[in-house]
């Protein structure tokens, strides 16, 4: 219940999942089914994750890019331990 009500009052974008996560580097590698941009503001929410960040780089093939698109894998910093499933939205203000 708490992701439609937050659906429906902050808009809420699903853009991804978690393919995988690195640990030690706190890296995740999202499969992305919409678009992403450095600056935006995402949530993460699994079973057990649940916390929202800006985006600060993206990187593909150890690349800094400012823009992803769908269709891409991409690896971001992420604050707190994420899992693999876990659901990525973007924010819309």
């Amino acid at each position: 219940m708490w992701v439609i009500r937050r659906l429906v009052e902050e808009k809420l974008h699903k853009i991804g999942k978690i393919a995988h996560f690195f640990t030690k580097i706190n890296v995740a590698i999202v499969e992305l089914t919409g678009s992403l941009s450095v600056g935006d503001k995402i949530l993460i929410q699994g079973s057990t994750t649940n916390f929202e960040q800006v985006i600060d780089s993206i990187q593909v093939e150890h690349e800094n890019i400012e823009a992803a698109k769908a269709g891409e894998s991409i690896g971001l910093k992420v604050k707190e331990r994420v899992r693999e499933e876990d659901i990525v939205y973007k924010i819309l203000s």
